[in-house]
Parts: C-alpha cells; sequence; structure tokens
C-alpha cells in the first residue's frame, strides 16, 4: 500500500472517500482514505503521505485545524483543501496559510491532476 506517492484522503463524506481514492489509484497514485483528522493523526502512514487531499468542514477537527495540528508536530505534507463552499474569503485564508490549492466539489480530473502536479513539486 505505500508509496513514495502516497495520497491521503481526509473527508468526513462516504462517497468521497470511496471515488476519490479509485481514481487516483487509476492515475497511478498509492491513496488510503480517513473518515476524520483524528483517523489519519494516528494512523503508520502518516508519516509517509506525500500530499493529503483535506476536507474544509468536518464534525470534530476541522481541515485547517488539522493543518495547525500538522504545523505544529512541524510536518511538511502539502495540502490540497477540498471544499464545498465557493468562498473566495476561505479560499484566500487557506492558501495564507500555506495550502497549495483548495478544490471546489465538484471538481474535474484535471483540476485535481493540476493541484497534485504542484502539490509534489
Amino acid at each position: 500500500m505505500t508509496s513514495r506517492r502516497l495520497i491521503a484522503v481526509v473527508d468526513d463524506d462516504e462517497s468521497i472517500r470511496e471515488s476519490l481514492p479509485d481514481l487516483l489509484r487509476e492515475l497511478g497514485f498509492s491513496a488510503q482514505a480517513f473518515a476524520s483528522a483524528e483517523s489519519f493523526l494516528a494512523s503508520p502512514l502518516l508519516s509517509e503521505t506525500r500530499v493529503l487531499l483535506l476536507d474544509v468542514a468536518m464534525p470534530t477537527m476541522s481541515g485547517p485545524a488539522l493543518q495547525q495540528q500538522l504545523a505544529a508536530q512541524r510536518r511538511t505534507i502539502p495540502i490540497v483543501f477540498i471544499t464545498a463552499q465557493s468562498d473566495d474569503d476561505l479560499r484566500l485564508r487557506l492558501l495564507e496559510s500555506g495550502a497549495v490549492d483548495v478544490l471546489v466539489k465538484p471538481f474535474t480530473e484535471s483540476m485535481l491532476i493540476d493541484a497534485l502536479t504542484a502539490a509534489l513539486g
């Protein structure tokens, strides 16, 4: 399961957790989905994650809160936020806080590829 190109998907939406990893695997990545920020933080795959596709709004710990937690732990995982809200102020705040990109659901495959390419440098 692990790979140099492991993409972690953290989203409380079950349909996203089922479909997005399948798409990522079709694109040649290794992918693992997590239902919450806490489950991602507790995962042994945390240290192997190369890009984090992270939902903004989740019930217990939000995406931005997870981003802050990772920064406090001095973990530098490129983050691409995904959100259902088309909010320019939110997008700007997330980018200013270090996100590589912010994708609004539903996003296209090409938008995802562009964001992953930027995140992987």
